[in-house]
């Protein structure tokens, strides 16, 4: 029984209607491979960027081959990428198969869009919500007596679960997200803080926490949990109109770098959707003193892109990316374009 060829993460249909109208022809990297083999934890970004300069354009390159691909959604460790210029036109498809057709181990995992393990955590945690979005939600209104910092085991007492979940996220209200801009509010960020497990039902429900990421206390919040939707991402274009900026960086103050998880200040309601890919360009200004005047004066300076974003969670007015490429430290403020 021979296995099904299978290829990146998109469908022709989707791939199709991300190739602009008068784009700008595909390049190839410098040096590039006329062929790669598939090894256990690469990307599709990460082999994309072995043959092209712009590694989220892959659809591009793989839409021409409906007639190879069944079933458009993996490719495989062993799989061999093969670079073919054969009509004119740069195109990747894969080449013969490096894996026997009958294997004794299990079928190896696909090879992901982007590194999943970096925005797993993301994916449902941490939580966006409207202002006053989590007024209903239920409490923690007790703990264990004898515990002063709550830990994995320990009990909590909660008011005011009505759903039949067994496991909730525990969050506290962090400071709502501002435009750096026009300092407009555009969201507010509960901080997940961990989970816990019902353990007692009841008016007041006991539940055990499993995991915890920072100290409980009386007054946090609960929200059912949910299992991370790693649905394939495709990387297509913004709209050309997409003007934005980064808003906060995960695990900094101000600064971020590649791998980083980063807020943009644009969501659903301005046109972004899962998968878009954004430029950065840095926004910074001078301050230097007039040699003619003798006063100190601040001046902005030109914007350099020098890096690629990747939408992978959407809210209303707000979006969680995944840095892919920066040639030096991204800062809160620094402008997100169509590329």
């Amino acid at each position: 029984m021979s296995r099904i060829i299978s290829a990146l993460l998109f469908t022709v249909a989707v791939a199709t209607m991300s190739v602009r109208a008068n784009a700008d022809p595909v390049e190839l990297a410098a040096n590039a491979p006329d062929r790669y083999e598939v090894v256990k934890g690469d990307t599709l970004w990460g082999i994309a960027g072995k043959f092209l300069q712009e590694p989220w354009r892959w659809p591009e390159v793989w839409r021409l081959n409906t007639s190879q691909i069944k079933n458009p959604h993996r490719i495989y460790p062993g799989d061999l990428i093969l670079l073919d210029f054969s009509n004119g036109t740069p195109r990747l498809r894969l080449g013969k198969q490096l894996r026997p057709e009958v294997r004794i181990e299990p079928i190896p995992r696909e090879v992901p869009s982007i590194p999943v393990h970096l925005i797993e955590p993301f994916i449902s945690l941490p939580l966006v919500v409207e202002e006053n979005g989590l007024a209903d939600a239920p409490q923690v209104i007790g703990m264990e007596a004898s515990r002063v910092v709550l830990g994995n085991g320990d009990d909590i007492f909660v008011l005011g679960i009505k759903e039949d979940h067994p496991r909730w996220h525990i969050y506290r209200p962090d400071a709502p997200v501002k435009d750096p801009v026009n300092g407009k509010v555009l969201a507010y960020e509960a901080r997940y803080l961990g989970t816990a497990q019902v353990k007692t039902p009841g008016e007041v429900t006991i539940l055990k926490i499993l995991t915890t990421k920072e100290e409980i206390q009386k007054g946090d919040l609960l929200v059912p949990a949910s299992e991370p939707n790693l649905e394939p991402y495709v990387p297509h274009e913004a709209g050309p109109d997409v003007m934005g900026h980064i808003v906060s960086v995960y695990g900094a103050v101000q600064s971020g770098a590649k791998d980083s998880v980063v807020m943009i200040d644009r969501g659903a309601k301005d046109g972004i959707e899962r998968g878009h890919v954004l430029s950065i360009h840095s926004r910074r200004t001078t301050t230097y003193k007039d040699h003619k005047t003798g006063k100190t004066e601040t001046r902005e300076l030109p914007e350099e892109r020098y890096g690629i974003i990747f939408v992978f969670r959407v809210f209303d007015h707000v979006s969680y990316a995944l840095v892919m490429e920066a040639v030096h430290p991204l800062f809160i403020g620094d402008a997100v374009r169509n590329p």
